[in-house]
């Protein structure tokens, strides 16, 4: 619920602090004292665009704060907490607007997009006035009157989760259908791209093992002359290292009288003989594994010539080639998959419109029932305010199933007896607009999803006993959710459970608005004044007394 409401320089308001209570709050006062101020206030904070203009004469910028309490709102606390506005159990709106026409907006203190202000308060209040533009006359607003006062969220949910589904898999398979021809050439074109890449039976690190193979045949007869050199003239015969050190043994023995002393040195001598005998046979076994092979050779050379060809070809490196290979597999395998084929989509696509279609069916009867019955609501609720006619839901029945089902309610009325069935929007007044959402608002109360409702001069064109009736039906409804009327009758404003009113006052030459909440004699001067105008006599405030204490009234 709106719990405050603080007004800066806007219009002709300096400074405005407004508490609110929950229940019905009716706001009342003369003519032009600035009762809309407070309304274009809470509009301003609401996201409703105003021009530069609005900004009190003199000052830089308005400034408009609303806070809501988020007691028994999860829809809310779910919507900031997805948007990372939470902090906690209040919800600030912010909003500025400067001589400049400049304007920002704050949510919880952090700075958003204007639309996303908007968004917060749709979970927050509803303002109901005698404009064209409010909620009764949206496209779709009569379905979601049923789908609500039907308790049909969930029925709802799964529709627009299977519609969502359907065009998801239509969508795909029209693009598919659009680019046959093209993917067909795709096909062709990896299917032989792959063909000719397997070929050469690629994986990771083959093209630097041929390339390695290839130097050593090329060098096949070099090598093994210098390894034969190494062996026959280096590490054998008298003159070889092994030879050498046969000799440098034997002086060494001739040392043995040295003891200890010469020991060492023998090691390290025999140490190295062992590593040039086992380097000698490790350079043996090296011979005999080179061969002097040309038939490989060219085998080796045409091999790598391919993969240097079509390396240039797809544009990667020759080492990389393999990789470019499982890519354009895998390609292939994604087109091929069953799944991906005309006829699984097509199939896939059948079966989801089906199954859309029948739970759209199903929806659509539970739809008709609760219209019958939420009409037969609402026309008793307008009889008892005078208005003789009656209201329906008339369904408009779509061809093709939407993400709200396969209907299109709208709401037609006759507000006299024998006239014929009209839209809405062109049969009420903006008073009997306002007296027909205030019906609406009554019988859908315990499914209501707005904790906070405003009605901007619901009374207007009525008086007598069917004020008295409207009184007490918004009263009802502030039992449920928090209201708040701008009234200038005093049947509706003396059954409100908290009563503001707004004057025009005269500082150093300046006027400016301001608001007060009236006690009990206050609230009795005030709808005495609202009977009988400024002169308040003793009937009138006996009158206005009477009001204020009708049987019943809690």
């Amino acid at each position: 619920m709106l719990a405050h409401l603080s007004i800066r320089n806007l219009a002709v308001a300096k400074e405005l602090e407004i508490d609110l209570d929950a229940g019905m709050n009716a706001i009342s006062g003369e003519t032009g004292a600035g009762k809309s101020v407070l309304l274009d206030g809470l509009g301003m904070a609401l996201g409703k665009r105003y021009s530069a203009d609005i900004v009190r004469h003199g000052c830089k910028r308005a400034d408009v704060s609303a806070s809501f309490r988020l007691d028994n709102l999860p829809s809310a606390r779910e919507w900031l907490q997805e948007n990372e506005l939470d902090e906690g159990d209040e919800c600030i709106l912010r909003r500025t607007i400067g001589s400049d026409g400049r304007s920002r907006a704050f949510i919880n203190g952090h700075n958003v997009p204007l639309a996303q202000l908007r968004k917060a308060a749709e979970y927050l209040i509803d303002i109901h006035g005698q404009h064209a533009h409010q909620s009764l006359l949206r496209k779709g607003e009569a379905l979601n009157l049923l789908d609500n006062y039907g308790g049909l969220k969930n029925q709802t949910a799964d529709i627009r989760s299977l519609y969502k589904s359907w065009q998801a898999v239509r969508q795909t398979l029209t693009d598919r259908q659009q680019a046959s021809a093209a993917l067909d050439a795709k096909k062709q074109l990896l299917t032989y791209q792959v063909e000719e890449l397997s070929l050469l039976e690629l994986e990771e690190g083959r093209v630097g093992e041929l390339e390695q193979e290839q130097k050593q045949l090329e060098q096949a007869e070099d090598l093994l002359s210098t390894l034969n050199d190494l062996t026959q003239q280096l590490l054998e015969g008298d003159s070889g290292i092994l030879g050498q050190l046969s000799q440098v043994q034997s002086l060494m023995n001739r040392c043995a009288v040295l003891g200890d002393r010469i020991d060492s040195s023998a090691r390290l001598i025999e140490d190295a003989r062992i590593s040039l005998e086992e380097a000698n046979s490790e350079l043996s076994h090296l011979v005999d594994r080179i061969e002097i092979n040309p038939e490989r050779l060219e085998l080796v050379e045409a091999e790598l010539s391919r993969i240097y060809d079509l390396a240039r070809k797809h544009q990667v490196q020759p080492e990389s080639l393999w990789q470019k290979y499982a890519e354009l597999k895998g390609e292939l395998d994604d087109i091929n998959a069953p799944e991906n084929s005309l006829e699984s989509l097509e199939q896939e696509a059948s079966a989801l419109e089906a199954q859309l279609t029948g739970a759209c069916k199903e929806l659509s009867l539970q739809r008709s029932a609760i219209a019958q019955n939420l009409s037969e609501a609402i026309t008793t609720k307008l009889q008892s305010l005078g208005l003789s006619g009656e209201l329906v839901f008339v369904n408009r029945p779509c061809e093709q199933p939407g993400p709200k089902g396969l209907d299109d309610y709208e709401i037609l009325v006759s507000l006299n007896k024998g006239q014929p069935m009209r839209a809405l929007g062109k049969v009420a007044s903006g008073g009997e607009l306002s007296r027909i959402s205030l019906c609406i608002q009554v019988v859908l109360a315990d499914r209501s999803r707005t904790p906070t409702l405003v009605f901007d001069e619901v009374d207007v064109g009525i008086g007598g006993p069917t004020a008295e009736i409207v009184g007490k039906l918004m009263r009802q409804l502030g039992g449920q959710t928090q209201i708040l009327c701008v009234t200038h009758l005093p049947q509706v404003a003396s059954k409100a459970h908290a009563h503001l009113f707004v004057e025009k006052a005269d500082a150093e030459g300046v006027t400016t608005s301001r608001v007060s909440r009236l006690n009990q004699d206050q609230r009795v001067r005030e709808l005495a004044r609202m009977l009988g105008g400024e002169d308040i006599s003793t009937q009138g405030l006996a009158l206005a007394r009477e009001l204020m204490s009708p049987p019943g009234l809690q």
